[in-house]
């Protein structure tokens, strides 16, 4: 019987079911239809008594089965980035060397990390993995690295990268004339090109974190090669760069005096993998030009605000903070050719206890590091059981265990209440200066252990300097007592070039000129380890015996503070290098994200 003739009821509900059946049977001439109009046309010619109920149960069904389809989508949903977006980064500094060859500064290590590309990487979980390398291989006696290049990567202007580029800008790294910042990292290293998209590096010697200067980001040789080594630092490319990385410049802003204060940067469009269009970094003078923008929203993320500051919005609605550990130890290193006091083991196992490292992490830092009693952080695998400290167990003060280990050791206290000891025939007053870096996280530590010091007796006379003369004026000649220093280590955290005896001169970095014939040992042993386990058992062995020895007053171990508005995602930061190994992942940060089915990912 056709739809329209069959008698549905005379009620105004029926009218409109008819009306509607009808209109849906015209547009959509169905089987299906047919069947769905005769299953209404039934409802609607019961008895009235059994037409409510049925089109109660007609109504619930169809309810259900459209919960049910929303349910299971909500159920196989996935949040997915959306491409497009813009963040703002706010940077101290000025670039000059936006360089992998000669970058030192925050700022252009910053850049070089957004604009340039490296063989390897580290993942979001911390971990080393290709990038522009398809694969890379090391020889069974751990000299040999066979690296393959992926034959798809390109230059920001287009030209391939081959191994020449890779070849190329290593030469360049050893090259003397250069000064290059890295050269220690390449040296008595052979590059072998086998082939447009293969080489070797041979080393002459094992050595197992060589891995990790992988991530070194690789410089055009079309570009590079044409410019005499001596103008390299010279060059418009060191501001004006052209890399290989997810973002390339796009524009450059200058104020008055033709310093950049802008970058603007957008996706390179070889790398499908970015997400977001762009990124516009901004440089300052200082650490308040800084908060002011970032007060301002004229920057939307931040490694470099006050730490003080960064306590106050650390629970804010409005921003994350990412905390992470870095490489790298605070302490202060004790000259013991400088000083008849320090010679005396007591005297700087006492200097070392009086300080309360909580406290100074507290103050100093805000809470953003890691106290630490060891030259290398508290999270490093050879300390498998907690660290190894140079303080006795107790309820006592931090004050009343120095007091007692100079008071064991023959120190007495004379009777202006300063301490003093007979050395060799000689009255030796227990007086020290102590210099540093005039930047604000020196100058809280300095005063917290200066404070310290001076309550536990000993006369504390502070110096500060300019980073660069303190490098030139006191590090490198070996002119202090004792200085307030960090050591910057790599991730796999090798202490030989700060505790071997053969790095106690310049441009060694054995600050405080130790030597241990044993450590020596120990330290050479690490290096060449081919068992994580061998090296683990190595490096404890050297940092027990670098306790007992006390050549420094180990403090803490900071955290990298990235502040970010809160509708920036980013995936985790882990076993970072350096702050900006931040952006090695800077392909996957997003602004925006939807949710789609996994099909349409």
């Amino acid at each position: 019987m056709p739809l329209h003739k069959v008698p549905i009821g005379k009620s105004p509900e029926s009218a409109f079911c008819f009306e509607y059946l009808l209109s849906m049977k015209l547009r959509f001439p169905h089987p299906k239809i047919s069947l769905f109009g005769h299953l209404i046309g039934t409802i609607e010619n019961t008895r009235p008594s059994d037409r409510l109920i049925l089109r109660i149960l007609f109504f619930t069904f169809i309810g259900s089965l459209v919960s049910a389809a929303i349910l299971y989508s909500t159920a196989i949903s996935q949040e997915a980035p959306v491409a497009g977006g813009t963040i703002s980064e706010g940077v101290i500094g000025i670039p000059r060397f936006v360089n992998p060859a000669l970058a030192v500064t925050r700022a252009d290590l910053d850049m070089t990390a957004l604009l340039y590309s490296g063989l390897m990487r580290i993942d979001p979980e911390g971990n080393l993995v290709p990038d522009m390398a398809e694969s890379i291989t090391v020889s069974d006696d751990g000299k040999t690295y066979n690296v393959i290049i992926r034959n798809n990567i390109r230059f920001h202007d287009g030209t391939p990268l081959t191994a020449r580029d890779v070849a190329f800008t290593i030469g360049l790294i050893q090259n003397a004339d250069l000064k290059s910042p890295l050269r220690g990292n390449w040296s008595d290293v052979t590059v072998e090109e086998i082939g447009e998209y293969e080489l070797n590096i041979l080393l002459n010697q094992a050595y197992t974190p060589f891995i990790e200067n992988f991530t070194l980001g690789i410089l055009p040789k079309h570009i590079w090669s044409t410019i005499p080594v001596e103008q390299v630092p010279f060059s418009m490319f060191n501001t004006e760069p052209i890399g290989s990385g997810p973002f390339q410049i796009d524009d450059i802003t200058r104020d008055e005096a033709g310093l950049i204060s802008v970058y603007e940067l957008k996706k390179f469009t070889d790398n499908e993998s970015v997400i977001l269009s762009e990124i516009r970094v901004h440089f300052y003078q200082n650490e308040d030009e800084l908060q002011q923008a970032f007060d301002a929203k004229e920057i939307t993320s931040s490694a470099q605000l006050p730490s003080a500051f960064v306590a106050t919005i650390v629970d804010s609605s409005d921003y994350q903070v990412v905390t992470e550990p870095l490489p790298r130890v605070f302490a202060v290193f004790f000259n013991q050719n400088r000083s008849p006091a320090l010679r005396d083991t007591a005297v700087r196992l006492a200097l070392t206890t009086a300080i309360d490292r909580d406290v100074l992490v507290d103050t100093a830092l805000s809470g953003f590091g890691i106290p630490t009693n060891n030259p290398v952080p508290p999270n490093h695998p050879a300390l498998q059981s907690p660290s190894q400290t140079v303080e006795p167990s107790g309820t006592s003060t931090p004050q009343s265990r120095a007091e007692s280990i100079l008071s064991r050791a023959g120190w007495v206290k004379n009777n202006t209440g300063a301490w003093e000891k007979r050395i060799d025939g000689e009255v030796v007053p227990l007086t020290l200066t102590l210099k540093t870096a005039n930047t604000p996280a020196f100058e809280a530590t300095t005063e917290v252990i200066a404070r310290a010091w001076r309550d536990l007796g000993v006369t504390v006379q502070i110096e500060e300097f300019e980073q660069s003369d303190l490098l030139q004026a006191v590090i490198r000649p070996r002119d202090f007592e004792s200085l307030l220093f960090g050591l910057d280590m790599n991730r796999a955290v090798d202490l030989y070039p700060f505790w071997h005896s053969s790095q106690r001169e310049d441009p060694g970095l054995n600050i405080s000129q130790y030597a241990n014939i044993e450590v020596d040992r120990l330290l050479e042993r690490a290096r060449v380890a081919t068992s994580t386990e061998a090296q683990n058992t190595a490096t404890l062995g050297a940092l027990q015996i670098i306790a007992r020895e006390t050549p420094a007053a180990f403090l803490y171990v900071p955290n990298l503070t990235y502040v970010l508005d809160r509708d920036i995602n980013i995936p985790p930061m882990k076993r970072l290098s350096r702050p900006h190994d931040r952006f090695m992942n800077a392909n996957e940060w997003n602004t925006e994200t939807d949710t789609i089915w996994p099909i349409f990912k």
